[in-house]
């Protein structure tokens, strides 16, 4: 596989970077992709959604009010909303001209998990969502302060609970754990304290706020600092550690570059981070481009998003509804806004069960073959549960080839974009699908291709970048 191609499925979804990391260079391709804007408008869909705590309130008072039929119609608008935030978050992924910001969301959204099922309010989970987008290359410090004062994981970690006379630790505990140092880098006392500095962070308007009845203004030790810390103190008194950068540059080194990355990597690139005080932008590109400089195909098994916008970018699918894609993420284990717990998706190995593997080869031959599932089974699905009629719609698929060259040459063109290796006996059985006496200009040429592609979709070299 081209540099090009990997290195656009790394950092992208799919290879219709590729043409473009080749053309600017990889340097240049980082500063458009780092400068390029993107929409802060709120979303059609969430117009009108309850924002305001008042509205939210209402909101509550009305479905108790109504009778069983209303609740039904406000549950539906509620999942319709949800179904939408995916199809919206999913359409930035395969529309944005350099999708590196967003795979950089998803990178954070798997950091900083804070679910819809747990929320409830799309609104926040919007919120938190549009945090991580305008913060995705800036400063890691300052983004944690805000996540932790956002609405939806105050809610999520339920810092609603946490009061001067009722701790809860959950936030504290995941904001060390989790978000910044890692177990075994502070103590539960640390803990404790912590919790204690963020007791009446409650929900607010546009992002939480301290109550003050329930907060607690007493003195606090936290890292061996005494004071009447509060959450940005926290947050303050944690990167001043010295084990602050190693969590999340092991992170981002598993989340573009290695399943397994070395240690050795992980403290050079950390001890980087911290030289420049924590601002991501400068930390991504050393990464980048010291590790586009080596040989390291392969060391990266791809995740159900890469997966299936290639499939769908390969086979030039157009007007595919995002819906579909995050329902084969949910089947996947990738559940957009859907984490299983604060940890998130564990990622590596975890993509590649037997389960997943067979789900993969399932959507490779159903798009290859030309069928998606119907809007109108998606959504009985969604309103019933129940999957046993399944309908299909019929969809134009077509692969890129030079229909000028010969089996061999198409063969080394699509070994060139989709496999980082190609062994002697997978090299004779794509020639033994596509023969010798195989002419690219008849009219089933396209077919013959495809089905070549779908061959290769369920190689395991395929599976890796």
């Amino acid at each position: 596989m081209k540099k090009s191609n990997i290195w656009s499925l790394r950092l992208g979804f799919s290879g219709k970077e590729a043409s473009k990391i080749e053309q600017l260079g990889l340097e240049k391709f980082l500063k458009k992709s780092y400068e390029a804007k993107f929409d802060k408008q709120l979303p059609v869909f969430l117009e009108d959604d309850p924002k305001t705590l008042a509205e939210l309130k209402e909101l509550k008072q009305s479905i108790k009010k109504a009778d069983s039929e209303e609740k039904k119609k406000m549950l539906k608008k509620a999942i319709y909303s949800g179904i939408e935030l995916r199809r919206w978050w999913i359409d930035k992924m395969r529309t944005e001209e350099y999708p590196l910001r967003e795979n950089m969301v998803c990178f954070w959204h798997n950091h900083f998990v804070s679910t819809s099922q747990k929320v409830k309010v799309n609104y926040w989970i919007y919120q938190h969502n549009m945090i991580l987008r305008e913060n995705a290359f800036g400063n890691f410090k300052e983004l944690t302060k805000k996540i932790v004062k956002s609405n939806a994981m105050v809610k999520y970690l339920d810092n609603v609970d946490n009061k001067k006379d009722k701790i809860n630790e959950n936030l504290s505990r995941e904001l060390l754990e989790l978000f910044t140092i890692g177990i075994g880098n502070y103590t539960e006392s640390d803990i404790k304290n912590g919790a204690r500095a963020l007791a009446g962070l409650n929900l607010g308007e546009d992002g939480a706020v301290y109550r003050k009845f329930i907060e607690d203004n007493t003195e606090k030790t936290y890292f061996g600092k005494t004071g009447n810390w509060k959450a940005d103190d926290l947050v303050d008194i944690i990167f001043e550690q010295k084990s602050i950068p190693y969590l999340i540059t092991r992170k981002i080194l598993k989340w573009f570059v290695y399943d397994n990355p070395s240690e050795e990597l992980v403290v050079y690139y950390g001890d980087y981070f911290r030289k420049k005080n924590f601002e991501i932008e400068p930390l991504l590109t050393k990464i980048f481009i010291e590790e586009y400089a080596k040989e390291n195909p392969g060391t990266k098994i791809k995740n159900p998003l890469v997966y299936i916008l290639q499939l769908i970018e390969e086979l030039e699918v157009k007007d595919f509804d995002n819906a579909m894609i995050a329902l084969f993420l949910r089947q996947q284990g990738m559940d957009l806004y859907n984490q299983v717990n604060v940890k998130g998706w564990d990622g590596g190995n975890s993509w590649l069960t037997s389960q997943i593997y067979l789900q993969r080869n399932t959507t490779s031959d159903l798009l290859c073959s030309g069928r998606s599932v119907s809007r109108k089974t998606l959504n009985t699905i969604i309103n019933t549960g129940d999957k046993t009629n399944i309908g299909f719609d019929k969809i134009n698929v077509k692969i890129d080839f030079d229909s000028n060259g010969n089996n061999k040459t198409i063969i080394s063109e699509l070994s060139d974009r989709l496999l980082f290796t190609v062994n002697e006996g997978v090299q004779k059985d794509m020639e033994n699908l596509l023969k010798y006496d195989f002419d690219p200009k008849e009219s089933h040429a396209n077919f013959a291709v495809i089905r070549l592609f779908n061959y290769i979709t369920k190689l395991p070299e395929y599976q890796l970048i």
